[in-house]
C-alpha cells in the first residue's frame, strides 16, 4: 500500500489539520491530495448520544456516583491483551491508590486476578468486558485513560479533553503513544514500556497528587477545542476538507 499510495487522486485521513502541521506537509509533499477530515467521533457525536440509554453495562450509572475528574478509565482495545503479571500489576497499583476506576476487560484476563482482589474492588472499581468508551470519556468524572495507544482511542481522548497513560504494543501504536508524550504534551508513556506496580502507582500520582497532571490536562484541553474547531459545520477545516472532497468525487463520477 505504501508504494502505490503516491497513485491515488486523493487520500482520507481521519485526523484534523491542526493536530499535526509537520506529518500534514509531510504527506501532502508526497500525495497528490491530503483531505483531513476528523475527529469523525465528533462529526458522528450526535448519533452516539443515543446509545447510552440502556447503559446496559452499568457504567455511567456508576460514574453518575463518583466525583468531578476522580476516575480512571482502563482499556486495551479489541486486539491488545496484557501479559498476566502485567494485568497483575495493574491490579496491585490500584488497589494500593483506592483510585477509582473503570476497566474495560476480556473474561479471559479477569481469570488472571486474584479472587480477593475482585471482592475488594467492588468497593471502589468496576470491572466490565465491554465499555461504553464515548459516554465514557465525556463523562465529567473521569480524570485519565490507560490506553494501548491506537489511533481512534487517540482521537477520542483528544476530542473529550482526557488526558492518557499509554502503554503501546505494535503498529502505529508506538508512534502515536510517542506524540502524546513529547509532541503534544497530553500525556506519558507508562515506565520502561510495560506496567509494574510501582511504574503505574508513579503514573497515577502524576495525574492526581502532581502539577505536571494540570499541565497535561490543560494541553488535551487545548486540543480538544482545536478539534471543536476543525469540524464546525461553517468554517472548520475538516468541514472545508471534506468539501473539497465531496466536490472531488463528483466531478470524477461526472467523467
Amino acid at each position: 500500500m505504501a508504494l502505490t499510495l503516491h497513485k491515488a487522486v486523493a487520500v482520507v485521513v481521519n485526523s484534523f489539520e491542526e493536530l499535526s502541521p509537520t506529518i500534514n506537509k509531510d504527506l501532502k509533499s508526497k500525495l497528490q491530495k491530503v483531505y483531513n477530515v476528523g475527529p469523525l467521533v465528533l462529526e458522528s457525536s450526535n448519533n452516539v448520544s443515543l446509545e447510552v440509554d440502556s447503559d446496559e453495562s452499568g457504567c455511567i450509572e456508576w460514574l453518575d456516583k463518583q466525583n468531578q475528574k476522580s476516575v480512571v478509565y482502563i482499556s486495551f482495545g479489541t486486539i491488545t491483551t496484557l501479559l498476566p503479571n502485567e494485568t497483575l500489576a495493574i491490579a496491585d497499583a490500584l488497589e494500593a491508590k483506592k483510585v477509582p476506576f473503570i476497566w474495560s476487560l476480556k473474561d479471559n484476563d479477569v481469570k488472571v486476578l486474584p479472587k480477593v482482589f475482585l471482592e475488594r474492588a467492588e468497593e471502589f472499581g468496576e470491572i466490565v468486558s465491554w465499555a461504553p468508551q464515548l459516554e465514557i470519556l465525556a463523562h465529567s468524572s473521569i480524570c485519565v485513560h490507560v490506553s494501548h495507544g491506537g489511533w481512534n482511542s487517540v482521537l477520542e481522548s483528544i476530542s473529550h479533553g482526557v488526558p492518557m497513560i499509554c502503554r503501546p504494543s505494535f503498529a502505529d501504536q508506538k508512534l502515536n503513544s510517542r506524540l502524546v508524550e513529547s509532541v503534544w504534551e497530553i500525556g506519558l508513556q507508562i515506565e520502561g514500556g510495560s506496567f509494574t506496580k510501582s511504574g503505574t502507582m508513579s503514573a497515577l500520582d502524576i495525574f492526581f497528587n502532581d502539577d505536571k497532571g494540570k499541565v497535561l490536562r490543560q494541553n488535551v484541553v487545548g486540543l480538544k477545542a482545536r478539534a471543536l474547531a476543525a469540524v464546525k459545520p461553517e468554517n472548520g477545516s475538516s468541514t472545508q476538507n471534506f468539501k473539497a472532497l465531496a466536490d472531488l468525487v463528483k466531478r470524477h463520477k461526472l467523467t
